[in-house]
């Protein structure tokens, strides 16, 4: 089903977006600098210094982590796709956008590749998909027309029918691991001999860690993705890094 003929969505999140979605976390740090700035006056020396060491900290995060979500969804090639002539050098084909609540990518990928058929899967679920900021993100961003609902365990599409999945900052969402192995055997199914998986999402690593803090524990390791690529059948091909923040893997399923 080709939905390139559907009215345009809004532009892709930016720095306004991410907060909105996050909000109760940006209003929780703001809390913090304000409570440990309201609160080191009242206080003895060591624990003032302390109070106001953690309202500083908190304030670099909320700095920190907004700086790097303008850099990589502003800023960056992210959503221009330009970094995908080197996993998909001749296009994508027919393919499939997964998403998992919010779905920022199919739009600009039938922009880049008009003449090839698109279709996108929804796998959203608050039984599944848990976090509140998907349900946000989702109120805001409704699927696009003609978008149709999928499970993990079940993908409405033909086998081998597809070149391509995409699955952008969509797995993740995903929190128990046997729904994740699920999607990736589906994902498996659903390819063509020699069709490409391409995944990108943020990574659980020093660099995301460093720019979201504990905010990066809701991001996968890159071992998990290649623990689940490998379980389906999937080999890895290349992995492109986006801002220094963001991954995007392709995996291929053999062509046998």
């Amino acid at each position: 089903m080709s939905t390139r003929t559907a009215p345009p969505p809004p532009r892709p999140s930016g720095v306004r977006e991410v907060v909105g979605y996050n909000w109760p976390l940006y209003a929780g740090g703001l809390s913090a600098v304000a409570g440990g700035l309201a609160l080191a006056p009242r206080l003895p020396r060591v624990p003032a210094a302390l109070a106001r060491t953690g309202a500083l900290a908190a304030a670099a995060l909320l700095a920190g982590s907004t700086a790097a979500c303008w850099w990589v969804y502003a800023r960056s090639e992210l959503y221009s796709l330009d970094w995908l002539t080197g996993p998909l050098p001749d296009g994508p084909g027919d393919h499939l956008v997964i998403s998992a609540g919010l779905d920022e990518t199919s739009h600009p990928l039938a922009l880049r590749y008009p003449r090839t058929d698109q279709t996108v899967v929804d796998l959203y679920d608050p039984a599944l998909t848990t976090e509140g900021s998907i349900r946000r993100a989702r109120r805001r961003v409704p699927p696009r027309p003609g978008t149709l609902p999928g499970r993990p365990s079940r993908l409405p599409l033909a086998t081998g029918s597809q070149d391509t999945v995409f699955a952008v900052f969509a797995a993740h969402e995903l929190r128990l691991a046997p729904d994740r192995e699920a999607l990736f055997t589906e994902i498996t199914r659903t390819l063509r001999p020699g069709g490409t998986l391409i995944l990108v999402e943020h990574l659980r690593d020093r660099a995301n860690t460093a720019a979201f803090g504990p905010g990066a524990w809701h991001f996968m390791p890159r071992r998990e993705w290649l623990r689940l690529a490998d379980g389906a059948g999937l080999r890895s091909v290349t992995e492109t890094r986006i801002a220094n923040l963001v991954t995007a893997c392709a995996f291929s399923r053999s062509a046998e």
